[in-house]
């Protein structure tokens, strides 16, 4: 077995959620503790890692970024190497993140290079975001990268290919939650009270209408509320309700807008249905912007590969907080294609693991590339 397939089905059987990734932070160090130390710096920040190669002759750093954590989803794969923790999966990927990583930084011990090259393992990548804060602390401002790679897994891509393109490629998003309290009561007197299911009900589909009527319809914007919960038993008027969602738009100034719009529609909620509202943004990820000039150098550099076919995709409206780092570090993510019949964030998603190697593959090819530039 490939021992970074290996690495991966270890991995998969111990996700943990957003800045509890204690377990993988731990694996992570022992296996870079079995790597020769001459070259290497390791710095723990919470509970990811920043880990430095350093270069025969560094004109400049290469980073790369790589996350960590799990997603709260019920393993339902089957695999004999599936998650022993309760309802936590690695259901986006993020094993198949770190062992390519730890392959492409192996490679790169055993292949030095001029230039330094800096492994973020960051964590909380699904919620409530690592990225910014690992992006703001004292080894990033010490260790900042010249540019910055990443890539994530693409279940809709046949292995071989990786999909990417300059300029936006995943949108801002941002979650949602409010809250509604009004009067609750016995269902036979609705007089009485005020019924935060009927509240809710209409907020819902009030806020559908800031998309139609709010945003331009050159442009493109998502609010999805996914859950609604109210009320306690059939025969009591609800007294509170919670609506939990997204918004997920192409650019800042929309989603700007969108939040405006929420904020003046809860506040008409408040008045014609006599209650109490609450507002929270949650965690807000900035858009993945790749760098033109970045992502035309790489397409060019793999224009004559014959060994993986590197395509150019659409936007999407996923989100990924990698975004605060290519605003502040010229760079790209690319998609992995990993032909997987399940999308991501699936309880039976089942990357195909060839896809591991091809990774490594193109990340050393480039950055053996790169590493012997001049600093742009």
């Amino acid at each position: 077995m490939n021992p970074y397939v290996k690495i991966r089905r270890d991995l998969h059987q111990i996700p943990e959620l957003g800045f509890q990734e204690f377990k993988t932070q731990a694996y992570l160090l022992a296996y870079l503790e079995t790597l020769p130390q001459e070259r290497l710096s390791v710095k723990k920040w919470e509970t990811g890692l920043f880990v430095k190669i350093h270069g025969t002759n560094p004109s400049k750093t290469i980073g790369y970024r790589t996350d960590i954590d799990g997603l709260p989803i019920a393993e339902d794969t089957g695999f004999d190497f599936s998650s022993k923790h309760s309802n936590q999966m690695h259901a986006c990927g993020h094993d198949f993140h770190m062992s390519i990583a730890l392959g492409v930084l192996t490679h790169f011990i055993e292949h030095p290079i001029s230039d330094d090259i800096l492994f973020i393992f960051q964590p909380a990548e699904e919620g409530p975001g690592g990225a910014e804060p690992m992006l703001k602390s004292d080894i990033m401002k010490d260790w900042k990268p010249d540019e910055i790679y990443a890539l994530h897994i693409a279940p809709e891509y046949p292995v071989g290919t990786i999909a990417l393109k300059e300029g936006l490629l995943f949108a801002n998003t941002s979650e949602l939650f409010i809250d509604l309290k009004g009067k609750g009561g016995h269902a036979a007197y609705p007089h009485q009270t005020n019924d935060m299911v009927i509240a809710a009900c209409s907020l819902v589909n009030q806020l559908q209408t800031i998309i139609s009527r709010n945003v331009d319809p050159l442009d493109s914007a998502v609010i999805t509320i996914g859950k609604i919960t109210g009320g306690t038993v059939q025969n009591i008027i609800a007294e509170t309700a919670r609506l939990e969602g997204t918004i997920r738009t192409l650019n800042p100034e929309s989603m700007s807008k969108v939040k405006h719009r929420i904020n003046a529609m809860v506040k008409g909620i408040e008045t014609g249905y006599e209650c109490q509202a609450e507002i929270d943004f949650g965690s807000m990820y900035y858009q993945v912007y790749n760098d033109e000039k970045v992502t035309r150098e790489f397409f060019q550099f793999f224009e004559s590969d014959l060994s993986i076919n590197v395509v150019t995709c659409r936007e999407a409206m996923t989100g990924e907080d990698f975004g605060y780092m290519l605003k502040e570090i010229p760079g790209l993510m690319f998609w992995l294609g990993v032909n997987s019949e399940f999308g991501l964030h699936h309880a039976k998603l089942n990357p195909n693991e060839e896809a591991i190697e091809v990774a490594i593959n193109v990340m050393t090819k480039y950055f053996s590339y790169r590493g012997s530039q001049s600093s742009r």
